[in-house]
């Protein structure tokens, strides 16, 4: 996903999309965006057809697209978003040659038993195997459908921390720039976890996006909002 002829490179990176793609139609930074990035939550407990209606809503953007599942997405689209060189669940993908982002879809076991959970210690295992692949960028972005948790991006009422830990720790040893996540609609939020910027944009059809913007050796991540 890289961009040539700017030294000014722009990403929108969304999440929890659950079939509701239409408002990327309203989101302003979309004209000078070089990419999106998906976080995951394409779906409803939904498999290849409907995942495949929301990538050809994000393609008709005519921008690369990147994305990965969320526990709410079937098994199955992740081997299907492989196949259309879309994935980013354990992959590392070049956003800039200083730049890489790699990914962590699905989620830790929930109480709701949704059709992509995974054991801490596997999710544990993908981020230590990808963070070989990116560890020599000067700039890496973890996109962790997963919040990490005891953070202000995984609490639910009643001040519930329901994030991953095996993110958290990770968060802490390897310090990646920016961890973009998702999965907890009610915790749309920004956070640190030592250096690393932990940013939840909340469900995209309540308006939440994030403009990831890399500038002359910068990296920075903001929280949007759409209009109502």
């Amino acid at each position: 996903m890289q961009s040539a002829g700017s030294q000014d490179h722009l990403w929108i990176v969304v999440g929890d999309i659950h079939d509701e793609a239409e408002r990327f139609d309203t989101i302003p930074d979309i004209s000078r965006a070089n990419g999106i990035i998906v976080s995951g939550d394409l779906t409803v407990e939904g498999g290849v057809p409907q995942a495949e209606r929301v990538m050809n809503s994000l393609c008709a953007f005519n921008l690369p697209v990147l994305a990965q599942i969320g526990n709410m997405d079937r098994p199955e689209i992740d081997a299907w978003l492989t196949d259309k060189d879309w994935n980013l669940h354990t992959v590392m993908r070049e956003l800039t040659p200083e730049v890489a982002a790699f990914g962590v879809g699905g989620s830790t076991p929930t109480p709701f038993s949704t059709p992509s959970e995974f054991s801490e210690s596997d999710v544990a295992a993908w981020l230590e195997a990808s963070w070989r692949k990116v560890c020599a960028y000067p700039h890496q972005v973890l996109v962790s459908h997963n919040p990490p948790k005891d953070t202000a991006c995984d609490v639910i009422p009643g001040n519930v921390h329901v994030g991953s830990t095996a993110v958290r720790e990770f968060l802490e040893k390897a310090q990646p720039e920016i961890c973009v996540c998702g999965h907890i609609h009610e915790a749309r939020a920004i956070d640190r976890v030592g250096r690393t910027l932990v940013i939840n944009p909340g469900m995209l059809a309540q308006g939440g996006y994030v403009l990831l913007r890399y500038t002359r050796g910068h990296l920075e991540a903001e929280l949007k909002l759409l209009p109502d």
